[in-house]
């Protein structure tokens, strides 16, 4: 990856219906060539998805929960199997693997705390090996992102 790729990567971040001849005025190439760039930026897995990116509230999911999940130690074969289970799950917009008091952490969008209840009591009961969920209620969010600073080689 280059520095126009980079620079490029930057831009559909930001906004991916940009047409190519305005990303190639930014960047200092032609159009064609930008599209290039961006078939093999797509092809190579760096871009993994072109989405729109919905306010949660205007899609009936008003609430939002970080919940930390406790396993059982001595099954980790657990966590492939929790994967699974939260990728079936739209509900869970981000899992992660974690160090520190819990094992793991999760961003859960739900219509309010019933359903939210509802999705973790089927979390619990598909998935017998976690041990503890604790859960924090996100009052309001200060910063949802999903940009990737591109580094330099």
């Amino acid at each position: 990856m280059d520095e126009f790729d980079r620079r490029i990567l930057a831009i559909v971040q930001r906004d991916s219906q940009i047409k190519a001849e305005a990303i190639a005025d930014q960047v200092g190439l032609s159009a064609s060539a930008v599209q290039r760039r961006l078939r093999a930026l797509r092809a190579g897995g760096i871009i993994r998805a072109d989405i729109a990116v919905v306010d949660p509230k205007a899609a009936g999911q008003a609430m939002r929960f970080i919940a930390g999940l406790e396993v059982e130690r001595d099954n980790y074969d657990v966590l492939q199997k929790l994967q699974a289970w939260a990728d079936r799950t739209e509900a869970i917009q981000q899992l992660y693997y974690v160090t520190g008091a819990v094992d793991l952490v999760a961003v859960i969008l739900a219509r309010d705390v019933e359903d939210y209840d509802a999705i973790t009591a089927r979390m619990m009961r598909d998935n017998p090996l976690i041990r503890r969920i604790t859960t924090n209620v996100v009052l309001k969010p200060l910063k949802v992102g999903l940009y990737v600073p591109v580094a330099e080689d």
